[in-house]
């Protein structure tokens, strides 16, 4: 066979050299591709504000009663829950806060105490003790049993509904259902006993009377909702439970 000439080493070589860079030019596009499919991904995870609602001394939150809109609930009969998201619809999907956590999550590690942490998930609670504020109870949580802890809404989704989000958009409505500041880790039972219900028709454990009424008022200002007549004067009367009392 005769040797191979120095034109055809050439061509072979020129042809590899174009081989490698489509190779490498193809690689670079998957590559950007799936990087930017997981920018996409990232963007499209669902977010919501992680700035729970501020809890006013006794003093502050007789201020700000004073200073909310006194009306009749209205648009009960169009409540939907839904309407708040589906995270707290029993449907899954519930947003995950700036901090990385979504509020169930969030209120969990921040009401129980003596908290074990999955080690591959910082945000889940695998175990707990709640000192539930509702019945001054004392309430072992573990993840992989039957929990006798809920998640409340302190000011329910129906009764804000009820006092002013029905003519909110959804977004608005869904920072709300997430409001850290308006969940509280309670004794199932009495979350269920106290439902949609205003200060005037269920309240806590009278020692809880105060910091009850203080929590409803600061998220009844922050969010503009009103509140009816003879719930104004059942916050005022449990306001007086505080020590020192409220200011008049």
């Amino acid at each position: 066979m005769p040797p191979r000439s120095r034109t055809t080493g050439r061509r072979r070589r020129r042809k590899f050299f174009a081989t490698a860079v489509v190779l490498a030019a193809a690689a670079a596009a998957g590559s950007a591709l799936w990087l930017n499919r997981q920018d996409a991904d990232t963007a499209a995870a669902p977010t919501s504000d992680s700035t729970g609602t501020v809890v006013p001394d006794a003093v502050g939150a007789r201020g700000e009663l004073d200073r909310l809109r006194v009306a009749w609930n209205r648009n009960w009969e169009s409540y939907d829950r839904n309407a708040f998201g589906s995270g707290w619809s029993g449907h899954g999907g519930e947003p995950v806060l700036s901090g990385g956590c979504t509020a169930r999550e969030t209120v969990m590690k921040r009401d129980l105490t003596e908290v074990r942490l999955a080690d591959s998930n910082s945000c889940m609670v695998l175990s707990g003790v709640l000192h539930d504020p509702y019945t001054g109870a004392r309430l072992p949580y573990n993840r992989f049993h039957a929990s006798g802890i809920e998640l409340d809404h302190v000011v329910a989704l129906g009764d804000a509904w009820r006092s002013g989000a029905s003519e909110w958009d959804a977004g608005r409505r869904e920072q709300f259902a997430n409001d850290v500041g308006n969940l509280l880790a309670v004794e199932k039972q009495a979350n269920q006993d106290k439902g949609s219900k205003t200060p005037d028709q269920w309240k806590p454990h009278e020692s809880y009377w105060c910091d009850y009424a203080r929590r409803w008022i600061a998220v009844k200002a922050r969010w503009d909702l009103t509140v009816q007549p003879t719930e104004k004067t059942a916050l005022t009367d449990m306001l007086d439970r505080c020590t020192p009392p409220a200011a008049r």
